[in-house]
């Protein structure tokens, strides 16, 4: 216990590799809830624009995530 925290402390340890995939879940979730919640207002207000936005982030929006999540992850990955 006490390596790992001298680690830590000592920034020989990364935290964020850890909890790249929380993160990439919850945008993820977030992605596909904004793009449901896009289509939804379009449906309401009749605007086809508004649809296919809501379609393309539900589509592309995971995608987004991903490229993000990675390229944190090879800046980490660089300095370790």
């Amino acid at each position: 216990m006490e390596k790992w925290w001298q680690d830590f402390r000592g920034f020989r340890r990364f935290i964020t590799p850890k909890l790249m995939p929380f993160v990439f879940w919850a945008g993820v979730v977030i992605a596909v809830v904004m793009g449901i919640i896009t289509i939804i207002e379009g449906a309401l207000f009749s605007s086809a624009r508004l649809i296919f936005l809501g379609i393309v982030t539900l589509f592309l929006g995971p995608i987004f995530v991903r490229v993000l999540c990675e390229l944190v992850m090879t800046f980490f990955r660089e300095r370790e």
